[in-house]
């Protein structure tokens, strides 16, 4: 089901059905189907449909707050065991206003020099864009 409800939040972050299959690797009747499947679970519609995407539903909109959360977690368990078995390992996504970049830095290196199997990816948003990007979860961690 995570797979389902990632295609779901790419959908609705996109709000196009070709541009969603596009960043989640599948094709686009594939991203169609296991929408259709989500739905089919959860027993409601989540997308207005016509001959292209037209937003969602309201149940919709209540299954992407759930789904954000879902997939979050779920990122977060896989990181936790990866951890467990090998140690500290992954990506840690960081998003901080322009003058916030060299504080990054001075608390990025001495973790990344005792956990070398961690890499950081480190966006330069504005502070509105950062608290955005941690409602979304689309960064673990934001400094403004």
């Amino acid at each position: 089901m995570i797979d389902k409800l990632e295609f779901f939040i790419a959908l609705a972050r996109e709000e196009h059905f070709g541009r969603a299959a596009e960043v989640c690797g599948v094709t686009q009747p594939t991203l169609s189907a296991g929408i259709k499947q989500l739905e089919g679970q959860l027993g409601v519609m989540l997308v207005l449909r016509g001959s292209r995407f037209q937003g969602l539903t309201p149940e919709g909109k209540q299954v992407l707050v759930w789904a954000r959360r879902i997939v979050g977690d779920s990122r977060t368990m896989r990181e936790e065991m990866r951890a467990a078995r090998h140690g500290l390992s992954g990506r840690i996504r960081i998003a901080a206003i322009p003058t916030a970049l060299a504080m990054v830095a001075r608390l990025t290196t001495p973790f990344r020099d005792k956990h070398p199997g961690v890499t950081f990816s480190v966006l330069s948003r504005t502070s509105i864009e950062v608290l955005s990007l941690l409602g979304n979860f689309d960064v673990d961690a934001g400094i403004t």
